[in-house]
């Protein structure tokens, strides 16, 4: 392709183009996922007022920018600094994902302790896919209707923090997903070998 306007165009086009389908890929895939403890209205507010910011950007650099901003749950108001750690090792590429990470406050306060809780711990690190098996899981026993109040999340919460503080480091996906797995079990959900829970 040559490297003139025309050509530096259609690579914009072809790049925005793969950014949607990754978008939509991902909204795919979030349908079957408990419905947001948030009002979608202001969810679409909040993303909207994060467009001023200019993205790529660090959790940090969101905090710092919007952490005095309320929004609304269900059963009472979250600002985003108690809803997003504010840390250099999470960045977001554009304002879907901060709306993502936030729209659930269980498990978005859940996982901003865990972060904040490895940020103080010397060679402890959590990375962006950990971060993410780690939601995933989240999800899964919020999703379970047998399990109600979300009485799960905190339970697997102060045991992936118990094990960080004990052993310097937090545990591997299949722990935390194995842990969560016992959690329901306990409390009478038969968890699938087909499921993500069922390890």
């Amino acid at each position: 392709m040559p490297d003139d306007k025309r050509g530096r165009e259609k690579q914009a086009r072809n790049a925005d183009r793969r950014q949607r389908k990754r978008a939509i890929a991902s909204e795919l895939e979030r349908m079957d996922e408990p419905e947001p403890e948030i009002d979608e209205g202001e969810l679409a507010l909040f993303e909207t007022a994060l467009e001023e910011l200019e993205f790529p950007v660090t959790a940090t650099e969101v905090v710092s920018e919007m952490g005095h901003q309320e929004l609304e749950g269900l059963e009472q108001a979250y600002s985003v600094a108690e809803l997003l750690p504010a840390t250099e090792a999470i960045s977001f590429n554009r304002p879907a994902e901060v709306r993502m990470r936030i729209q659930r406050p269980s498990i978005a306060t859940a996982l901003k302790r865990i972060v904040e809780e490895t940020d103080t711990i010397q060679g402890a690190s959590l990375t962006g896919s950990q971060l993410e098996t780690y939601e995933k899981t989240f999800l899964e026993l919020k999703a379970i209707d047998a399990v109600d109040d979300d009485e799960g999340i905190p339970v697997l919460r102060d045991w992936i923090l118990e094990s960080l503080r004990e052993n310097g480091e937090l545990p591997g996906s299949r722990g935390v997903r194995r842990r969560a797995a016992d959690y329901c079990r306990e409390n009478g959900y038969e968890v699938r070998n087909d499921e993500w829970l069922g390890i």
